[in-house]
């Protein structure tokens, strides 16, 4: 038996005008994900008692059988995990993620656009992820945080394009911290860090103001009309906690298949192989399939995660995600059900979320599932849709997401 939990992140939404009322899914021409649900159990997913800590990995640590209020400490852990950085159990990892912020403008003021020397209500979030910087020229800037402000408690370390972390040696995690997503066309002065370490936090992040903004990288990005990643801001902060393993506890082999850092942190720490990153593309969904299938092959458990590209997910154009919803049931979902039919019975769960984008907070009708046994055979309905209104209206009883993974590999009975 093979065991798939493909992993759709930020694909749920809410109905748009501009698609006629109709959410995305429900635009989007998605036959095969359609399939998996006509032909399989279908419904709606809750989470128990969460901890109030939302961002991206909640849902994965969730399907993955973690409560997430001892295990879901927030992004930072997750990511530091994949990136390979260590930390000690008194240490504190904070996403440090780079933005573009401006300053309002004043009454009565003149010229062009006021410099911002310290955070305030009087500045406001204009992009946050710094217009989607590119990975080399973020790592000019984190390097020159770093080289500046890093010490023997506080260091940063590159991620993946507006995406890195800080770590604070014996630092403190209560600090209420906002996710800059939220904020967008906002004023941050009552979203900066706040409580229990807030002091370091905004020091940090106003110094980072000084450094980065007059740093070329961000000079020849405003001369090109491109958002200058002008702050670094902290947030999704944790500590790292040990995860009982996923695999010792159900005695199965699996790996983990994502190009997020947080979710292949998340598959490392439950105690699966991670695919090299540089396997995959975060456009090319057929190599995902290929790859996935190849890791079925040797293993018995693929845990698969998917997301729409950042220029569709940050964008405004609902139309694009629409066309990226279709391309991922035709180019990764399609040849993942022809392939594993091939390697003989299997059980498959597609977890659909809303993504990060909205904090990974779970609300009605956007945490669903379809799960599919193919030694099974069930009446299909042909008239059900891979949708949240069909999630909701399917007669099931909702399902704890955190103990999904123990019905996934029960033994047949």
């Amino acid at each position: 038996m093979k065991y798939v939990i493909l992993h759709v992140d930020g694909i749920a939404d809410q109905p748009r005008t501009e698609l006629g009322g109709k959410t995305p899914l429900q635009a989007a021409s998605i036959s095969h994900l359609d399939d998996i649900a006509q032909g399989g159990e279908f419904g709606v997913l809750t989470v128990p008692q969460e901890n109030g800590r939302h961002g991206s990995g909640l849902a994965g640590t969730c399907i993955l059988g973690y409560e997430p209020r001892k295990y879901y400490q927030g992004p930072g852990p997750l990511e530091a995990a994949s990136l390979g950085v260590t930390v000690g159990e008194h240490d504190v990892v904070y996403r440090c993620t780079m933005v573009t912020l401006k300053a309002e403008p004043q009454p009565g003021a003149k010229g062009g656009a006021a410099e911002i020397k310290k955070l305030g209500p009087h500045v406001m979030m204009e992009d946050a992820t710094a217009g989607l910087i590119t990975g080399e020229e973020a790592r000019e800037l984190i390097d020159a945080v770093n080289e500046q402000l890093g010490s023997e408690i506080i260091q940063f370390y590159p991620g993946s394009g507006h995406r890195h972390l800080m770590v604070w040696v014996n630092g403190k995690s209560r600090a209420l911290c906002t996710d800059p997503q939220s904020l967008v066309g906002k004023p941050i002065g009552d979203a900066l860090p706040a409580g229990d370490g807030a002091d370091m936090l905004r020091k940090l992040m106003d110094a980072s103001l000084t450094i980065l903004r007059d740093h070329p990288v961000n000079d020849e990005r405003r001369e090109a009309g491109l958002a200058p990643a002008n702050c670094l801001w902290l947030w999704g902060e944790g500590r790292a906690v040990t995860w009982p393993s996923l695999i010792e506890r159900f005695h199965v082999s699996g790996a983990v298949v994502s190009s997020s850092d947080v979710h292949r942190g998340l598959g490392l720490l439950a105690g699966l192989d991670a695919v090299d990153p540089e396997r995959l593309s975060e456009t090319d969904l057929a190599t995902r399939a290929a790859v996935a299938l190849e890791e079925l092959r040797k293993r018995e458990f693929a845990y698969v995660h998917v997301e729409l590209p950042d220029t569709v997910v940050y964008g405004t154009d609902v139309k694009a995600k629409v066309t990226g919803i279709e391309d991922i049931d035709r180019e990764l979902v399609r040849p993942l059900l022809q392939g594993m039919a091939q390697l003989g019975p299997y059980r498959l769960m597609v977890l659909c979320d809303s993504g990060g984008v909205q904090q990974g907070k779970p609300t009605d009708g956007q945490w669903f599932y379809a799960f599919r046994d193919s030694s099974i055979q069930q009446a299909a309905n042909p008239t059900r849709r891979f949708t949240e209104v069909d999630a909701q209206a399917s007669g099931l009883s909702p399902r704890d997401a955190t103990k999904f993974v123990i019905r996934l590999f029960s033994k047949p009975s």
